[in-house]
């Protein structure tokens, strides 16, 4: 029974190999195999996700290999208040529980995030595998350099949302002063911390698609260097927007740093362009710009009537 549902999940399973890239090297399918093999692709990405969660879930109040536990880890940032300013009912630095089963549902909610975050070399291999028969080598090569550097500026994003949480607690709840204490529900908390993670990692990806316009050809330097003014106001209000806490700590930090990434990103957009234009240099094509066409002579070419006449006197002498 366990095999015959695998196989009913990926029905074309026995015939894999031929839709490889060494025996199928268009990656051509019907559209039912299309289908097919989505149907398997979303499959293992669900199990990765889940097989992640129940890690995560098991993390979030147990030590691995040294490394503190989830829920330490998330407790961080709010247990880093002076002990005045938060709830220690314990004598230790603890959140509020204010509906039954709340707890289990924060555990298994971080417990998925975290998981799909540590298995995303799974489903995001699921993915690439799906797409990559459609395309060609160099695109390939392209995309596996997106995903890559996708992966490593969220994980960067969200690094830098965990050491701006503190700062952003202390300023949001200094307001009141003595008079009040900071006693936040397990479910804000959570919230919050995630949320920001999330929009802090989701950041980071914009001046990588500046770059993959630049080189896909819709996004020039010379324009970047012509906005750079805008972009740059536009990524400041943009900061202030997105930051949940509206703290002024989170809207710099997150600002400061996309306003980084995009220097570097105008720097590999400018390294780029100058390139191309080396090989139309060479090309001979430096002036022709990409959308321009070609030039066309309407006028009327002039006819040669001198060799004509001449065989026609040659055919009245004869």
């Amino acid at each position: 029974m366990g095999g015959s549902a695998l196989r009913r999940l990926n029905p074309f399973r026995a015939d894999r190999r031929r839709w490889g890239r060494r025996h199928n090297p268009d990656g051509t399918m019907t559209l039912v195999e299309h289908l097919y093999e989505l149907r398997y692709r979303l499959g293992v990405a669900m199990v990765a996700v889940v097989i992640g969660g129940i890690f995560g879930f098991w993390w979030f109040a147990n030590s691995a290999f040294g490394v503190p536990t989830l829920g330490d880890l998330l407790l961080g940032p709010y247990c880093s208040l002076p002990a005045e300013m938060r709830l220690s009912p314990n004598g230790h630095c603890q959140l509020l529980q204010t509906k039954p089963f709340e707890v289990f549902m924060l555990r298994l909610k971080v417990g998925l995030s975290v998981g799909a975050v540590v298995l995303s070399p799974v489903w995001l291999y699921q993915l690439w595998a799906f797409i990559t028969p459609g395309l060609l080598d160099k695109e390939r090569k392209f995309a596996r350099m997106f995903v890559f550097c996708a992966s490593l500026l969220f994980v960067a994003g969200a690094v830098l949302a965990y050491f701006v949480v503190p700062q952003g607690l202390k300023f949001m709840v200094g307001f009141g002063g003595g008079s009040f204490f900071t006693a936040l529900t397990g479910g804000d908390y959570i919230n919050f911390v995630l949320v920001l993670l999330l929009i802090f990692g989701v950041s980071f990806e914009l001046p990588l698609v500046l770059v993959m316009l630049n080189m896909a050809g819709i996004l020039s330097y010379a324009k970047l260097k012509s906005w750079w003014r805008g972009l740059v106001f536009a990524l400041f209000v943009f900061a202030a927007v997105a930051t949940p806490g509206q703290d002024p700590f989170s809207m710099l930090a997150l600002a400061g740093a996309l306003c980084l990434l995009f220097a570097i990103a105008m720097a590999i957009c400018r390294a780029h362009d100058g390139r191309k234009q080396k090989k139309l240099a060479a090309a001979g094509l430096e002036e022709v710009g990409l959308d321009e066409p070609s030039k066309i002579d309407y006028r009327p070419s002039r006819l040669d009537t001198t060799s004509s006449q001449g065989s026609h006197q040659h055919d009245d002498a004869t």
